[in-house]
């Protein structure tokens, strides 16, 4: 992914995201695992994050995104 940019700054900012319930209980599996996708995908295209890569396993989520200047983490992670 090239630089991307907005009307004064030109930006590229990638984080990996994980999501882990808790005790890392084995519960993300079946029609709760696309549920999961489904959501996941909308809310970053909600808050115009560019989802690069990521994964849903049976205990935690992995997420790799690019993610706006104009955003924090913690917006796009506790914000949904």
């Amino acid at each position: 992914m090239d630089n991307q940019s907005l009307s004064h700054v030109r930006w590229k900012c990638q984080y990996h995201i994980v999501f882990i319930p808790k005790y890392r209980k084995k519960v993300l599996y079946g029609k709760l695992r696309n549920d999961v996708r489904e959501v996941i995908s909308t809310l970053c295209k909600y808050k115009d994050v560019q989802i690069i890569d990521g994964a849903v396993c049976e205990d935690h989520i992995h997420l790799s995104v690019a993610i706006p200047p104009k955003l924090s983490i913690y917006q796009v992670s506790w914000g949904i």
